[in-house]
This record gives structure tokens, sequence and C-alpha cells, in this order.
């Protein structure tokens, strides 16, 4: 029987993680914070400064800002934030941004008002935007998660720090986001994650306790796949692999998970639940998963609880390997996706650690050069791999200790994978981010 702990961490997780974001989440992590900082001076800034890592910077570059109209880049996102932004949405801020809001975000654009730069030296997730207005200032920083607010000073000083108890402001704002971040900044969670444990959860849950998250990730997710199939966005991978063999269940589940990275990619504005701070993950993990069950008639419970695995051997990777990496996130979740339909079919413990392992032997390693269009391509391109890894497994196949990264248990070779993906990988990162980066950097403009 799963422990309590266990299962309150468990289940704590994934309605931490599975929450709605509306496009890429990089620019929805940058308007948020711009939104934040706005909201707490309480005014409209004269001029606003940011700061990115690199790594912010890669997936922000190529992406369409959700609801700007087409606008790309980080001071679009920024201003767009601090024009129309609703911080309470997280990473649906810019769910209310109006007509007259895009027309007002345009001129902004065409100014000084916003000036970018990068953080030098600094890895993973870091947004430090600093709003000001004549002789104040508010500054707010994000680290670690997309949505991570770790440092708030306004005038210089600082009234909230997550590292420590926030001092005493007379922002009400201020003190309800402390008490909220105070109360959600545990992560010792995370190292509970492991397979064997990942399934007993998902057979005895209360669905009560997790359902709902589970239904929102099935009906945000299925309907920006039918957006991404009904019309044209980026480079149509979806709609290009149901035409060439729709009716495979093996080619829906990779068509529809694409289409929803052709829309997403390509400014959609709606929706989808997330997972490891990833839409295009969020939608990985769960719409194969969904086709499968549709293909196999398989009921609504059995899918919530299939859905409980993918997401979670999808965290469990990440925890290793961090939320950006060069090792694309596609791959994680398609693991998690592999599993998902295993459990789905019936499968036990060893079935769904051999998926697991199949998979990321064989795909491990895709490269992560940025959020773009061809994100729908490197889905579809993982989930081939994780159908295949899952159909091996149901025979009886999987690869042995020993050969490449495969470790003697399936929490080895996640492990192994997590090195090359935080460690192994940093300097392949290192020389994308510059590779991508020599021409923005040198024009001294980082739009």
């Amino acid at each position: 029987m799963l422990n309590i702990k266990t299962q309150r961490a468990y289940a704590a997780i994934l309605r931490e993680e599975l929450v709605p974001a509306m496009g890429c989440t990089e620019p929805s992590a940058v308007a948020y914070a711009a939104a934040k900082a706005r909201e707490i001076l309480n005014c409209t800034p004269d001029r606003v400064e940011i700061q990115c890592s690199a790594n912010i910077i890669k997936n922000i570059k190529s992406v369409i800002v959700p609801n700007t109209d087409g606008l790309r880049g980080i001071a679009a996102a920024v201003i767009a934030g601090i024009v129309g932004g609703n911080p309470s949405k997280k990473l649906e801020v810019l769910q209310s941004v109006t007509e007259r809001d895009i027309v007002e975000i345009k001129r902004l654009l065409g100014t000084r008002f916003c000036e970018a730069s990068l953080a030098e030296g600094i890895e993973g997730i870091h947004i430090d935007v600093t709003v000001h207005s004549d002789a104040r200032s508010v500054e707010v920083v994000i680290k670690t998660t997309h949505t991570g607010i770790v440092l708030i000073r306004e005038n210089g000083v600082t009234i909230f720090d997550a590292t420590g108890p926030a001092l005493i402001s007379n922002s009400p704002q201020v003190d309800s986001f402390s008490a909220r971040m105070n109360a959600n900044s545990d992560r010792e969670k995370y190292g509970l994650l492991n397979i064997r444990d990942i399934l007993q959860f998902a057979d005895t849950v209360d669905l009560e306790d997790i359902e709902d998250l589970l239904d929102r990730q099935i009906v945000m997710n299925s309907a920006i796949a039918d957006e991404g199939l009904m019309n044209e966005y980026g480079a149509s991978v979806g709609r290009i692999l149901m035409a060439r063999g729709g009716n495979d269940v093996r080619v829906r589940a990779r068509a529809r998970a694409a289409a929803g990275s052709d829309a997403r990619m390509g400014g959609c504005s709606m929706p989808v639940v997330i997972n490891s701070g990833s839409g295009n993950q969020g939608l990985t993990v769960s719409l194969p998963v969904i086709e499968y069950a549709k293909e196999w008639g398989v009921g609504h419970e059995k899918l919530i609880r299939a859905l409980v695995v993918s997401n979670l051997v999808a965290l469990e990777q990440k925890e290793f390997i961090g939320k950006l990496s060069a090792y694309c996130g596609a791959v994680s979740a398609a693991v998690g996706s592999g599993a998902g339909i295993t459990y789905l079919k019936g499968g036990n413990y060893l079935d769904v650690a051999s998926t697991i392992t199949n998979v990321i032997a064989t795909v491990g390693g895709i490269l992560c050069d940025g959020a773009k269009s061809s994100c729908a391509a490197k889905i579809a391109t993982a989930l081939d791999c994780a159908i295949l890894g899952h159909e091996m497994s149901m025979m009886g196949k999987c690869y042995g200790s020993g050969e490449g990264l495969v470790g003697d248990t399936v929490e080895d070779t996640i492990h192994n994978i997590g090195v090359i993906g935080s460690i192994g990988m940093r300097p392949t990162d290192i020389e994308i981010i510059r590779l991508m980066l020599e021409p923005v950097i040198s024009s001294s403009k980082l739009v």
C-alpha cells in the first residue's frame, strides 16, 4: 500500500504542474513577470528593463507571442504583459489583451520603452524585469519555474524573498502573493517520484482528488489539436501526417500531438494544460494516450489513471534533466506517453519499465534549439519511438543493462539520461545558444 506521504505528494505535484497556459510558456512567463511588476507599481511605467537567461531567449526568439496579432520577441512579450496582462492568470496572463491594447503594444514597440539584454552566465529559467515610473521602480525576478517569483524589490528595497520570510510591506498584493509562494515552494516531494510508486498511485488514487486536472487536460489539449488539424499553422506537421495515413491509430496519436504544437508555435491563443512548464510536453503526454483510449474503447476512469502515469513519468525524468536544457522535452514527454499507453493496455510494472527503457534507449538525445514550428516534427518523431517502445514491451522485448545508457533498473536508466541531459549536454546547450543568439547579440538588440 502506498504511504500517505507519497500519495499526497503525487497529488500535489499534479496540481502544481498541470496548469493552463496560452502559447509558448517562455513569452507567457516574461509577460507574467512584467504584469506582476506593473501591478505592484500601480501605474503604467515610463520604461522597463528586462534581463533573461540565454535559455529563455532561445525559446522566445522564434515563436509568436499569444494574443498579439503575430508579434514576436522579448520586448513584445514584456510590453503585452504591461499593457494588457492580468497577472492573476499566471501563464494565461495575456488572455485579457484587447484590440486596443495591441495598438498600444505596437506603438510602444516602436519606441525605446523596453530595453532587453542577456543575463550573462545564468542557465535555465531566469527572468528579471524592472519597471520605472518617475523616481519609483519595481523589480520582479523569476527562477526555477515559469511562474516561480523569487524576488520582488520596490524602490530597491526587498519586499519579497522566496529564500526567506518576506519583509513587512504595505502591499496587499505582495502579502497574499508571499503566503501563496511560501506554501508552494517545497520541491522535496519531487524526489519521491519512482515508477513503481507512480503505478501504484495510478491504481489507487481517489479520482475525486485529481480527476478535474486530467479532465481539463483532455478538453483543452484536444481542442487545440482539433484547431491545428483544421487550420494552417507553422509547417502543418499534424495535417501532413493525417493526410498520409490518419486511419492508423499510430498516425493519429502522433498527428494530434503535432497539430497541437503546430497551433501553439504558430500563435494560436487557445490554452493548453502543460507538463513540466511546457505546453508542447503537455500535448505530448496526453493526446496519444487519449487517442489510444478511443481506439481501444477504454473507459474514462482507466484513461484518467493512464494520464496520471504519463504525466508523472514525464515529470520524474524532468526532475533529473531540468526545466530547460539542450535535451528536447518532447522526448521525456513521449517516454511518459508510451508508459501511459502501456498502462492503458493493461501492462504491469515490468511492461511499463520496459517501455520507458526502450524509448530512452532509442530516441534519447534529440536537441532542443528553441521553441519554433519544428517542435511539432520532433514531437511526432519522439512519439513514433514511444509507440514502438510500447509495442516491443508488449511482446516481451526490452533493451538490456549495459546497452548504451540502459541501467540495471528503469530508475537507473532514467537517472543516466538525466545526467546526460543536465550535465553532459551543458556544453552542447552553450554552443546551440551561441549559434542562435550570436547575430542578435552582435546587433546589440534582443527582440
